[in-house]
């Protein structure tokens, strides 16, 4: 079919100057239906990146941000995401789901190919498709090179400048036995150990640059760390590090030794997970995107909030080994036994003696894990379903939340959660 001319309130990464497909005609457009809080979403975001560089010349993609949660429309909300998740192509605001219903899109993400004559040619749903993209791509190149219908030329992106900062979408902060803290610097691929003061920089984990570099802290890279977890003192005397970090972009777990400023992969390969094994030892096994970490006892090791298959995993440091601890991967909300119970992009995780407490970003809830006999059970404190979330106070049971991605077990037995849509 032809393809819908884009429109939207709000366009970034072009310098504010709305782009159309006329003026793309003789350019292989890829539209990127995308919101910001869905991490299948950003699984796309990175398999893109090689594919707009392959094709730099000839292929255009145009991110159009269509929102699942009420904030995600907001213009504030998606600039944001555009910075901190490294969106370096033009993107257009969908608030209102107009080019969406135009496209006929029925899930995030969907890749809508447009070839050099203003057609669409290739739709898929979901992620894990940069190799079927690459041929498309490569054909259509072929056949429109052919018929003398492809234009070359450079990119319509606009960079946006930014005033730099001693933290850039910062995630999470733990202190250290010494009252050091160390800091999960996101958008700038780093941890940051700072001094008690919490002001006095100690020293940098990570050279600044996107990656999955093992080495000295000033060698190391990172790709958008977003948990870190203390390992008890006798675990971390027998096992060398110190603390466990989610590095998040980069599907692994790296240990950091806070005395000789080492960075290890202790967990992941840097591929993504998408089937096969998800148990074994901890660097054979491919993990996704791993969102925050936590010592549980009960669990025997480091718990893992495994967001992009909707699952835990717990990773045994002495060991050397990861296994699944709960969730199936079906994305939902159920509870019940750990084998069997529902989670939607699992994030922010705290313990409280013999319960693990969670968010699960894309149900807007609050759940808590505690042992059962010879297993665990799943419980949930705030939470519906995956299309129930707003800003209501009151008994947890009519509370409802939008996306939380953190909490904190406070004195009093209390939880504080970080709401972050609200």
């Amino acid at each position: 079919m032809r393809a819908p001319e884009l429109r939207g309130d709000v366009w970034l990464n072009t310098g504010g100057r709305p782009l159309t497909l006329a003026e793309l005609r003789g350019r292989i457009v890829l539209l990127d239906f995308w919101t910001s809080g869905c991490i299948n979403c950003l699984h796309v975001l990175d398999e893109l990146r090689p594919l707009e560089a392959e094709f730099a010349d000839v292929l255009v993609t145009i991110g159009v941000h269509s929102p699942k949660f009420l904030h995600e429309g907001e213009r504030a909300s998606i600039e944001a995401a555009v910075r901190r998740y490294d969106v370096h192509h033009p993107v257009v605001n969908d608030p209102k789901m107009e080019l969406w219903s135009q496209y006929a899109v029925r899930a995030w993400p969907t890749l809508a190919v447009v070839d050099p004559e203003g057609y669409v040619v290739h739709v898929a749903a979901g992620e894990g498709h940069e190799e079927a993209l690459r041929r498309v791509i490569a054909d259509l190149v072929t056949k429109h090179e052919a018929k003398g219908t492809l234009r070359r030329g450079g990119s319509p992106y606009v960079p946006v400048e930014e005033q730099p900062a001693e933290l850039r979408f910062p995630s999470k902060a733990v202190a250290t036995a010494e009252g050091r803290v160390l800091v999960a610097d996101t958008g700038h691929h780093a941890i940051v150990e700072f001094a008690s003061d919490g002001e006095t920089v100690i020293r940098r984990f990570g050279s600044g640059a996107r990656g999955g570099q093992d080495g000295p802290f000033d060698i190391a890279t990172f790709a958008e760390p977003s948990g870190i977890a203390l390992l008890p003192y006798d675990i971390a005397e027998r096992v060398g590090y110190h603390a466990v970090v989610a590095d998040t972009a980069g599907h692994r777990l790296r240990g950091l030794d806070l005395i000789t400023g080492e960075v290890t992969t202790v967990a992941g390969t840097g591929a993504q997970w998408r089937s096969g094994p998800d148990s074994g030892k901890g660097t054979d096994v491919d993990l996704t995107s791993p969102w925050d970490v936590a010592w549980w006892g009960p669990a025997g090791g480091i718990v893992v909030a495994m967001a992009g298959n909707h699952t835990l995993s717990v990773f045994d440091p002495v060991g050397g080994t990861i296994r699944r601890f709960a969730g199936t991967t079906v994305e939902g909300l159920r509870d019940g036994d750990v084998g069997e119970a529902f989670f939607a992009q699992t994030s922010g995780l705290a313990v409280d003696g013999d319960k693990l407490w969670l968010v699960d970003a894309e149900t807007s809830a609050l759940r808590w894990i505690e042992p059962d006999g010879e297993s665990f059970t799943v419980h949930t404190a705030i939470g519906v379903d995956l299309f129930s979330f707003g800003h209501t106070d009151g008994p947890a049971d009519k509370a409802l939340l939008q996306h939380p991605l953190g909490l904190a077990v406070l004195p009093g037995d209390k939880i504080a959660i970080a709401d972050t849509y609200n």
